[in-house]
């Protein structure tokens, strides 16, 4: 049992590197703004919202935003599109408590970047990027497909948290296929 217990944890540890993530591998180091990377790329870039909601977060998510069992987040969730397919899926995690102060506009961004609004202020710090191999039982592979055609055997993940004075939130930003295909 044990072994099997550390089996798991080990499956769901997040990397500091994205090993053998080859034609992803520059898209997912890249320190600065994804969503500036990705006006570059794509012309016709924009941000379509897929989901929000208030509810809690993961256990892991919560654990990492030093967050209690009994608070609530917005979970949002959009497609970044690029030549009119969606390029990458968004899963940020807003603490109601964070959506206060300087951020309070982050819960009604409707389909504004939330990169856009991160980048622009120098007071913002990030963790540095951590990185996943979605296999399909993962919460986010499930997430994300459910917007592409054909399914991938895997789907590569990188998340950090931006904090804001004594306010984080984390994003995830799982790529999708047709942003290495453009």
């Amino acid at each position: 049992m044990k072994i099997h217990k550390t089996f798991s944890y080990t499956r769901q540890r997040w990397l500091e590197s994205p090993l053998l993530s080859r034609q992803y591998h520059p898209l997912l180091i890249e320190n600065g703004s994804l969503t500036a990377s990705l006006q570059q790329k794509f012309p016709d870039f924009h941000v379509k919202p897929v989901r929000v909601t208030y509810q809690k977060p993961t256990f892991e998510e919560a654990a990492l935003l030093h967050m209690t069992a009994r608070d609530n987040a917005q979970i949002r969730e959009v497609l970044l599109y690029g030549n009119g397919k969606p390029a990458v899926f968004a899963h940020s995690v807003l603490p109601r408590k964070s959506l206060q102060g300087e951020w309070r506009s982050l819960g009604r961004l409707g389909n504004k970047p939330l990169g856009a609004i991160l980048f622009a202020n120098l007071k913002v710090k990030r963790t540095p990027l951590s990185y996943k191999k979605l296999s399909a039982n993962h919460a986010l592979y499930q997430a994300a497909v459910r917007y592409l055609q054909r399914k991938p055997d895997y789907l590569w993940a990188r998340r950090s948290i931006f904090s804001l004075n004594c306010a984080s939130i984390m994003v995830v930003e799982v790529f999708l296929p047709s942003l290495i295909e453009a």
